[in-house]
C-alpha cells in the first residue's frame, strides 16, 4: 500500500482545489522570515516536521502577554525574550529535519481540553469507504491530541454533540465531504494509496480546518 510521508507535498495538492483549500490553515515552510511574519500575524503558530507522525517534534509558539514568546514542546514550556531565542530552542528540537509552520487554530474544547477529529477512509473493492469518524481529546497540559501522547478517543458524533450541539450534523457532513474531495485529489496524484486519515480541527467559531493528512492512519 502506497504511503506519502511528506506533509508539504500533500497540502500542495489539496490547496489546488478551491473548495478544499479554504479549510487549510496558513501553512509555510520553516524560515526565519516566515516565523517572524506568522508570529506577527497570529496569536500563536505550530511548528511541525514535514515528515513525522504521532505528534513527535510538534511545537507551539505564542506571543507573550506583554513581550517575548512562549514555546511549548510536550509539557515543557520555555519563555523566549526574542526571535533569536525562539530559533535556538527550535534548532535544538528540529535537528536536521525539515519543518513547516502552521497558523494556530484555537480548537474547540471538552472540559477545557482541546480536541480534534480523524476521518479515516479505506479503499475496499475499488471504492473508498468511510471507516471511522472519531474525536481525540488531549490529555491535560498538552496541546497535541495523539493517542500515543495520552489522548483519549471518543466517537466523533458524540464529541460534536458535546461541542456544537445545534451544528453537529453539519460539521460531520463538512468533514466527510472535504475528506472525500481530498481523497480524490490525492489518489489522482498518488495512484495506489489505500487508506487515508484526515485530521480536522474545529475552532471555537465553528470553522473546520484540515490539520494533517496521513497515508498510514491508525
Amino acid at each position: 500500500m502506497k504511503q506519502i510521508a511528506d506533509k508539504w507535498a500533500k497540502f500542495a495538492i489539496l490547496k489546488a482545489h478551491s473548495g478544499v483549500a479554504k479549510h487549510i490553515p496558513d501553512t509555510r515552510r520553516y524560515s526565519r522570515e516566515h516565523l517572524s511574519a506568522m508570529l506577527g500575524k497570529y496569536s500563536f503558530i505550530v511548528a511541525k516536521p514535514v515528515v513525522g507522525t504521532g505528534g513527535s517534534g510538534v511545537v507551539r509558539i505564542s506571543r507573550g502577554p506583554s513581550a517575548g514568546y512562549r514555546v511549548q514542546y510536550g509539557t515543557s514550556v520555555r519563555q523566549a525574550a526574542n526571535l533569536d531565542t525562539v530559533e535556538r530552542i527550535l534548532a535544538g528540537i528540529r535537528g536536521k529535519r525539515a519543518y513547516m509552520l502552521q497558523q494556530g487554530i484555537r480548537l474547540s474544547t471538552v472540559q477545557g481540553k482541546p480536541l480534534d477529529y480523524r476521518v479515516k477512509l479505506v479503499k475496499e473493492n475499488g471504492s473508498w469507504r468511510i471507516r471511522a469518524v472519531v474525536a481525540r481529546i488531549a490529555r491535560p497540559g498538552l496541546f497535541v491530541t495523539n493517542l500515543c501522547r495520552g489522548g483519549t478517543m471518543v466517537g466523533g458524533n458524540r464529541a460534536l454533540r458535546m461541542t456544537f450541539p445545534a451544528l453537529a450534523r453539519d460539521k460531520h457532513a463538512t468533514m466527510v465531504g472535504v475528506a472525500r474531495s481530498g481523497t480524490s485529489l490525492l489518489e489522482a496524484k498518488y495512484p495506489g494509496i489505500g487508506a487515508l486519515g484526515f485530521d480536522f480541527g474545529i475552532d471555537k467559531g465553528g470553522t473546520v480546518w484540515i490539520l494533517e493528512v496521513n497515508t498510514r492512519p491508525h
